[in-house]
C-alpha cells in the first residue's frame, strides 16, 4: 500500500512538471509569435541571411595590409581600455567591501541601515552601464571620466551584493565566534570577516575585470575613448580590415585575462 502510495505521488509530481513545462512553452512560443508579429520579424528570412552575413565576415573582415600598419595604434588603446577596467574594478571593489560590511547580517549592523545598503546596490546594480554613460555625458562630456564612472557605478552595485552574500555565506560562524570572545568590531572585520571572504572576494573582483573589458569597449563607442572609439571609427569609415583587428584584439584580450584569472584563483582557492 505504502509502495503504491508513493508511486502514485510521483507519478503526480511528474504530470504536475510536465504541464508546467507545456504550458511555458506554449507561452514561449506565443510570446515569440507576438513580438516577431509587432516587429515584422520573418524568421524564414532571418534564417536565409545567414549563410549570406558568414560570406560577408569571411570577405570583408580580414585584416589586411594597411590594417596591420594600424596595430600599434589599436594596441594603445587596448591598453587604456584594460588599465581602466581594473582601475574602475579595483576602486569600486575596496568600496563596495566597505560598504558591504554595513548591509551584511553578520556584523549586526542596524537592520534599517542593511535595507538602505541593499537598496542603494540594488540600484546601482540594476541600472545598466550603458544608461550611467548616457546620463553622465550631459555633465562630463566625451572623455574617459565618463566611461570610468558609468562602470564603476555598475560594478559598486554588483560587488556590494555579491559581498554581502558572501561575508553572510562565509564569515556567519566566524564572526559568531569572535564576538563570543570580546572581541570589537574592528577585530571582527580584519580577524574574522577578511581572512574567511577573502578568496571568494578576489574572485569576484576578477570576474568583474573581464566583464569590464567587455563593457568598457561598448562604452568606448559612447564616450569616444579606449578602443571602442577606435572601432567605432575604422567602421564608419568602412574600414572592415582595421575594425576586425580591433575585434581580433579584444577577443585576445579577454581570453588572455580569463586565463591569468583562472590561475590567480588556483592558486588562492
Amino acid at each position: 500500500m505504502e509502495n503504491n502510495k508513493k508511486l502514485k505521488e510521483n507519478i503526480s509530481i511528474f504530470t504536475k512538471r510536465k504541464q508546467t513545462f507545456t504550458l511555458a512553452f506554449l507561452g514561449v512560443i506565443v510570446l515569440f509569435g507576438l513580438a516577431s508579429f509587432i516587429t515584422n520579424f520573418n524568421v524564414i528570412e532571418g534564417f536565409e541571411s545567414i549563410p549570406k552575413a558568414v560570406v560577408w565576415i569571411a570577405t570583408n573582415l580580414v585584416p589586411n595590409e594597411k590594417s596591420w600598419s594600424r596595430l600599434p595604434n589599436i594596441l594603445s588603446k587596448l591598453i587604456e581600455t584594460a588599465l581602466l577596467s581594473v582601475a574602475v574594478t579595483v576602486c569600486a571593489g575596496i568600496c563596495a567591501f566597505f560598504f558591504s560590511l554595513l548591509g551584511t547580517r553578520a556584523t549586526r549592523i542596524n537592520p534599517w541601515i542593511g535595507r538602505i545598503v541593499r537598496f542603494i546596490a540594488a540600484f546601482f546594480r540594476n541600472v545598466p552601464d550603458v544608461v550611467w554613460a548616457m546620463l553622465l555625458l550631459f555633465s562630463f562630456g566625451q572623455n574617459i571620466l565618463t566611461g570610468f564612472f558609468a562602470l564603476f557605478f555598475t560594478t559598486f552595485g554588483m560587488l556590494t551584493r555579491t559581498f554581502i552574500e558572501t561575508i553572510d555565506e562565509v564569515s556567519s560562524q566566524c564572526v559568531e565566534a569572535l564576538t563570543a570572545t570580546g572581541s570589537n568590531y574592528i577585530q571582527t572585520v580584519f580577524q574574522g570577516i577578511v581572512p574567511s571572504a577573502m578568496s571568494e572576494i578576489v574572485t569576484w573582483v576578477l570576474f568583474m575585470i573581464e566583464t569590464n573589458i567587455r563593457s568598457s569597449t561598448l562604452i568606448g563607442v559612447l564616450t569616444a575613448t579606449g578602443i571602442g572609439y577606435i572601432f567605432d571609427l575604422y567602421y564608419k569609415r568602412l574600414d572592415y580590415g582595421a575594425a576586425s583587428l580591433v575585434v581580433i584584439s579584444i577577443v585576445v584580450l579577454v581570453i588572455g585575462i580569463e586565463l591569468i584569472s583562472n590561475q590567480i584563483r588556483k592558486v588562492i582557492m
